[in-house]
């Protein structure tokens, strides 16, 4: 309706005057229609002033809606809807009057300092030149934004509808020149709603002010929330085993044009140059006194290391830089887990916190070292995976038989001393006098059967916490370093984490654990259960064949039958895996200690590949 009343298609009647038998507000009227109506009434009606209530007044175009607009009463038209809204009986027709009530009671509660006709432009505003540029291109030639020419049309069809006025052209023809202008104007807030939007001679739609705003490429996302920023970098990362929890390896090159304004202060304040061009040329020089500065400039002002996506607030966390020679990034692989990053080719970006504010932020809230626990779920979120959980499982392990087993000890060192000498090994079970715990939490010593792995294991643990005589396992310390956490505080669980990272990648490394093709041991009583599978599945297909069983229940039967035979398989060779070699199958030790592998790849590497999806049934 709105449309036809604006591109002159409809009249629409403003006042009903002497006619309000025939017609009421708003009614739409064809341009036949209103000559009828207008001929119907005498010629001196149309003389009276617009204020006169008996004037019959139609008009079309957005003049019509600013007049309709001017003449609406706020507090009068809040009533009638209040009223239908309460009496109204269909859903649908009490939902619109809602609707338009908000809108009502929002223009009343501006106190009359918003109209509702000033919705209807009589003025159009112009962006700054620099948003619409003017590209000179090569060849004396000019691109221009596709905004100048939404505005040309604009005002070409303005001028010629002022011209045709001053020269009072008959009202056909300004009436089609004021559609015209309608639709240049209509484009240039949003071109592509309509249909037939203006194109490029490329048949491209032109990007009008509402394209330029919204979605994703709009001025609010792209240019808003989202900046490009200076003082950042990107690299590959690679894993630094030695680093602590809170640092991170920063090239040196990359480092420097980081940091590139802060070497520069401190060379002027050293007297070494007079003008900044001159330090720039130090710096991009790479003399060694640059470095000097630079080890200097990084003391306490970490960077933050990005991963994208970063779908939590862990996916961006603060390091302590540490100058490396090369040009990937190292990152310490405890941090991994947050960032969701392995070292398959995976990039970060690096960010240069430079108010001091910031910088304090980035030490207190947001240093990795302070992460440690799962927003998600509070749970430990650095907790030591695959090689350093298998070194750790391998030294807390017990063989039975191993040398010096039964040995008795009276205190930790002892312990340590007799294992380096040689004289009993890592995974015996002996008794030592170790630090320990009560009940409520005072300090003692106390006899435990343990090996010497574990005392080792233990000296990394806080005291506070106790001794812990079990098999390290993902599992089993991940509550360990909730515990630590519980008891230390989170600076004291950095440093155990860190100890606990050196000792299981040193002991990983010590044990020599490979994956060999002997490990992989296939149970004796494979055969036996694949036959016995075949057997069954002959019955099954000999019922079917007889008549005895329908399709399904052949379906169903022979996968029964294959699963059972698979888990039979599985419960065997875990059995075999655990009992060969005491224990210490590489293979086996992967699996149980949750470094990786799981029993179902283990059973397909030793016993059989098992049920596989057909395409169709």
């Amino acid at each position: 309706k709105l449309d036809s009343i604006i591109y002159y298609e409809r009249y629409v009647v403003i006042q009903p005057g002497i006619l309000e038998d025939k017609v009421e507000e708003n009614d739409l009227l064809t341009e036949d229609e209103y000559l009828e109506l207008l001929g119907s009434i005498p010629k001196e009606n149309q003389q009276l002033e617009d204020s006169d209530p008996d004037k019959f007044i139609a008009k079309m175009g957005a003049e019509a809606i600013l007049d309709l607009l001017q003449r609406i009463n706020l507090d009068k038209l809040a009533n009638q809807l209040r009223h239908s809204a309460s009496t109204e009986t269909s859903q649908q027709r009490k939902n619109e009057a809602l609707k338009r009530l908000q809108v009502v009671e929002a223009f009343r509660n501006s106190k009359h300092i918003n109209k509702p006709e000033w919705m209807i432009m009589k003025v159009i505003p112009v962006i700054p030149p620099e948003l619409r540029p003017l590209v000179p291109l090569d060849g004396g030639r000019f691109a221009t934004s596709d905004l100048n020419d939404l505005y040309r049309r604009v005002i070409i069809r303005n001028n010629r509808l002022k011209r045709l006025i001053d020269i009072k052209a008959p009202e056909v023809i300004l009436r089609n020149e004021k559609r015209m202008l309608q639709e240049a104007v209509d484009s240039l807030f949003d071109n592509s709603r309509k249909s037939s939007a203006i194109k490029t001679e490329s048949n491209r739609p032109l990007k009008s002010l509402s394209d330029s705003l919204k979605g994703k490429q709009g001025r609010f996302r792209q240019n808003l929330l989202g900046k490009r920023v200076d003082y950042s970098a990107r690299s590959v990362i690679v894993v630094g085993p030695e680093l602590k929890m809170h640092e991170c390896g920063l090239p040196k090159d990359m480092a420097a044009e980081l940091y590139k304004p802060f070497i520069i202060r401190k060379l002027i304040e050293r007297g070494i140059v007079k003008t900044v061009k001159s330090a720039k040329k130090i710096v991009d020089r790479k003399e060694p006194v640059v470095y000097d500065i630079l080890e200097y400039v990084m003391k306490g002002h970490p960077v933050l290391l990005n991963r994208a996506p970063t779908l939590h607030r862990l996916g961006i966390q603060a390091f302590q830089p540490k100058l490396i020679e090369g040009k990937a990034v190292q990152l310490h692989p405890l941090a991994c887990t947050a960032f969701n990053a392995d070292f398959d080719g995976d990039q970060m970006a690096i960010h240069l916190p430079l108010g001091n504010e910031a910088i304090l932020e980035a030490q207190l809230l947001m240093l990795s070292s302070h992460n440690i626990l799962n927003p998600a779920n509070g749970a430990p979120i650095t907790i030591p995976s695959q090689d350093m959980v298998l070194g750790l499982y391998y030294i807390t392990k017990i063989r039975p038989g191993a040398k010096g087993e039964g040995m008795i000890f009276y205190g930790e060192e002892e312990a340590i001393i007799a294992y380096n000498e040689g004289k009993v090994d890592i995974h015996a079970l002996v008794k030592v006098v170790v630090d320990d715990v009560d009940e409520d939490g005072n300090p003692i010593r106390k006899m435990h059967e343990t090996t010497v792995g574990r005392v080792i294991t233990n000296e990394c643990i806080p005291k506070e916490v106790g001794y812990i005589n079990e098999l390290l396992s993902k599992k089993s310390l991940r509550d360990i370093i909730g515990k630590v956490m519980k008891k230390c505080g989170i600076a004291r669980t950095a440093q155990y984490l860190d100890d606990i990272k050196d000792l299981g990648y040193k002991m990983a490394f010590k044990g020599g654990l490979s994956f060999n093709l002997e490990d992989i041991i296939i149970p004796p009583e494979k055969e036996d259960l694949i036959r016995e599978g075949y057997a069954q599945v002959d019955q099954i297909m000999e019922n079917y064949n007889m008549g005895f069983i329908t399709y399904n229940e052949r379906y169903n039967q022979i996968i029964d039958t294959w699963t059972h035979i698979n888990s039979k398989l599985s419960n065997i060779l875990m059995k075999r895996l655990a009992e060969d070699d005491q224990g210490f199958n590489s293979v086996y030790m992967m699996l149980d200690s949750g470094a990786r592998g799981s029993r179902e790849q283990i059973r397909q590497l030793s016993g059989m590949r098992g049920l596989m999806a057909k395409p169709q049934k």
